[in-house]
């Protein structure tokens, strides 16, 4: 079918009511009588019933709650604004008829904090123009300057294949382009012809959509449903197998009253007020409403906090976003002609976290540090960093058994723990997609974890559990979320395992990515649920190398002593905190922490763990290694003799390779005598840059007895000269 030639252009109007009180009940339930509901929510707001007067001021007190100084509002507990729950926040006044204060200030913060201004990765999320695009015009904003952006979207995106096994994009980000048009007036006939067959394709038989071809099975999901169909109608093809859609978005409804993502999910299978949105919102695309619409009501009502938010579900905090979905969807129902109960009257206080007891201290953990390279530097790392438990890599117990041994040997406190990156391991969802990064574990050095399932094929969430997290919790082990910018997939793998144990982590901070939660923002709804950590995700040969990010962030745990049942105890009770600062951060600190009363207590221990500004704590300058032919694991090892390898610190990349010296080399002394060491340098293979740099000494026949050597660096940027020492006996 061809598209049409032009949209008709459907621009945002605020609309400024009188600021009379209102009642919460009339909010909660018949929030705005006028049941206009548009598939892109870009209609005027209706102004509110005089009758919602006591409760307007309790809701916009919440959303204030969440402002910050950078002129946006943040998620809850976070101190920097995020687009995500600006746009949230937006939406919220824009449905309640209000304008938020400081809207010139607001604007700008939206225009220019696309979570690509950290860092831009290396696939576009679409979503997110399409939150600045619908932000800015539910301000009365002109968002033209996005238009060129929409414009140079002509086709689906080709997904990394190492992430998804057949290259199928987000289904979600690739609709954008679409709904984007959409709400800035624009032509859709510039679209390639693929686009309209993409979103077919990806069309059940029932109505619904989901992430993959319908010819590969799997049943839709509500949120891809709603994707599905403003696309469609933005392409004039809004009613095409209404009843179908309508019958199967109603069969999503549970008992009491709230939507699943589909009928009968197998995996997932909660309650979720983002669920029950979609499905409202789908079902006023179709003209229709939930099959019991007073139960939906009530249902939706029931998450009221009262803090004046909504939460995604019973007992769990108020989140902007669940706020946002809360009121819209209400306004999508229309107004309640049946007074409802007081079950929920005063609203419910969100479930708070047990108190923590007094006798918590803070540790550090590394997760998947370096586990290959020289584990006399790692050693060192971890005892000039404060590192309490080191994940090593894809190690090999030599290489963690000779690591722990060089530790006892120094009296230094830290311990050494098996944390893989299973590579090349496939878990499938039907309808969701096929992807890799789905198995990443740490556990005891030494235990029997079972067998990977990389190479073996694709196997489905079920079958995981059973093949390899059923012998990886035997071993007292854990598997964490890496990563998944369909978050679809991700909610059902994280609601999944809150249901049945599975994932027991979520990952932050990264070498690569300055901040998951902040190119996935969905991942801030888990906070409180599912604990956050940082991952190294150490790249490179040595350990070097990778110092930059070694030191730059980190996970804490709250625990009594730093042993892995101490973690482990940690993670059940969400004892943990992210924290961040470098470079990449701008030298601030950001700190992800799993409750308020964590970060009280991280933060009144901050001497224990701060590696900035801290003479205590810091990144060692200069490595000094005395080599035996008998040490596998370290470069530069002689045959006979022993060798004096000196590292000169320098500043890294992501990939852990030297980039500039931070220090030079003075001098080495051995016995008191001046030497001169051979530079070693090791190119890349492509012959852009360096992979190794070292000084090398040769003793081939050193004298029996003990022996001290000393090297001396100068500090570019101060001055200063470091020096550093080893003694070794023949």
């Amino acid at each position: 079918m061809k598209s049409p030639r032009r949209l008709a252009r459907n621009p945002e109007v605020s609309t400024q009511p009188s600021h009379s009180d209102w009642s919460r009940r009339e909010v909660v339930r018949t929030l705005v009588a006028a049941s206009l509901c548009g598939p892109l929510a870009a209609r005027a707001a209706t102004p509110p019933h005089p009758a919602f007067a006591a409760w307007k001021p309790k809701i916009l007190a919440y959303l204030e709650s969440l402002a910050r100084p950078d002129g946006g509002y943040a998620w809850p507990g976070e101190p920097f604004s995020h687009l995500s729950p600006t746009f949230a926040v937006v939406g919220a006044y824009h449905t309640l008829g209000e304008r938020p204060p400081t809207p010139a200030k607001l604007a700008e913060f939206i225009r220019t904090h696309h979570p690509f201004h950290l860092n831009t990765l290396e696939r576009e999320l679409k979503t997110y123009e399409y939150q600045q695009i619908q932000s800015l015009l539910w301000l009365g904003e002109d968002a033209s300057d996005f238009r060129a952006k929409v414009l140079s979207w002509k086709h689906p995106l080709k997904y990394a294949k190492q992430y998804e096994m057949h290259g199928y994009p987000v289904f979600h980000h690739e609709l954008v382009p679409i709904v984007a048009r959409r709400l800035l007036g624009l032509e859709c006939d510039d679209l390639g012809p693929d686009y309209v067959e993409y979103v077919v394709q990806r069309r059940r038989k029932n109505g619904s959509f989901n992430n993959t071809l319908d010819s590969d099975g799997g049943d839709g999901h509500v949120m891809n449903t709603l994707w599905g169909l403003q696309a469609l109608e933005a392409l004039g093809r809004g009613k095409e197998r209404q009843s179908e859609t309508i019958e199967w978005l109603q069969a999503c409804q549970v008992e009491d009253g709230g939507f699943r993502y589909q009928p009968n999910p197998e995996l997932g299978e909660v309650v979720d007020l983002v669920y029950t949105w979609a499905a409202v919102r789908a079902l006023a695309l179709l003209g229709a409403k939930p099959a019991n619409l007073e139960k939906c009501r009530q249902a939706i009502e029931s998450l009221a906090n009262e803090d004046g938010g909504f939460a995604s579900r019973a007992g769990w905090p108020s989140q902007p976003m669940a706020t946002y979905q809360a009121l819209d969807a209400l306004r999508c129902l229309g107004a309640s002609e049946t007074p409802l109960t007081q079950k929920t009257s005063s609203g419910r206080p969100g479930q708070k976290p047990p108190k923590l007891p007094g006798d918590l201290k803070v540790y550090s953990i590394q997760i998947e540090a370096h586990g290959t390279g020289s584990p006399t530097e790692a050693v060192t790392l971890a005892s000039e960093l404060k590192i309490d438990l080191w994940g090593a890599k894809n190690a090999k117990r030599e290489w963690l058994a000779r690591a722990q041994a060089i530790a006892g040997e120094r009296k230094v406190p830290v311990t050494f723990f098996v944390a893989n990156e299973e590579y090349g391991t496939w878990v499938n969802v039907p309808g969701l997609g096929t992807y890799s990064h789905t198995s990443d574990l740490f556990a005891p050095a030494g235990s029997d974890i079972g067998a990977s399932l990389a190479g073996a094929g694709v196997v489905s969430w079920p079958q995981f559990r059973e093949r390899r997290l059923k012998p990886l919790h035997a071993a007292k082990g854990r598997v964490f979320w890496q990563f998944g910018e369909n978050e679809e997939l991700t909610r059902v793998f994280l609601d999944d395992s809150l249901l049945k144990g599975g994932f027991s982590a979520i990952s932050t901070f990264h070498f690569g990515n300055p901040d998951f939660t902040n190119s996935e923002s969905f991942l801030c709804q888990y906070r409180g649920r599912i604990p956050f950590i940082a991952l190294q995700d150490a790249h490179g040969p040595e350990p070097w190398w990778f110092a930059d990010m070694t030191t730059g962030f980190r996970t804490l745990f709250l625990a009594r002593e730093p042993t892995w049942d101490g973690w482990l105890e940690a993670l059940r009770n969400n004892w943990t905190a992210a924290v961040r600062h470098d470079a990449v951060s701008g030298e601030k600190t950001w700190l992800h922490a799993g409750s308020d009363e964590v970060l009280k207590v991280v933060k009144e221990q901050e001497a224990r763990w701060r590696w900035w500004d801290n003479p205590e704590i810091s990144r060692p300058l200069v490595s000094l290694v005395a080599i035996r032919p008998e040490d596998p694991f370290e470069t530069g090892r002689p045959e006979r003799g022993i060798a004096l390898r000196v590292r000169c610190a320098w500043e890294n990349t992501t990939q852990g390779q030297p980039k500039r010296p931070l220090v030079k080399l003075v001098s080495l002394q051995v016995d008191g005598k001046t030497v001169d060491p051979r530079l070693v340098d090791t190119p890349m293979p492509n012959g852009k840059g360096l992979l190794d740099q070292y000084h090398l000494y040769l003793i081939e026949d050193p004298t029996p007895g003990k022996h001290h050597a000393e090297t001396t660096v100068l500090e570019i940027r101060t001055g200063r000269e470091i020096m550093q020492g080893v003694e070794f006996q023949i």
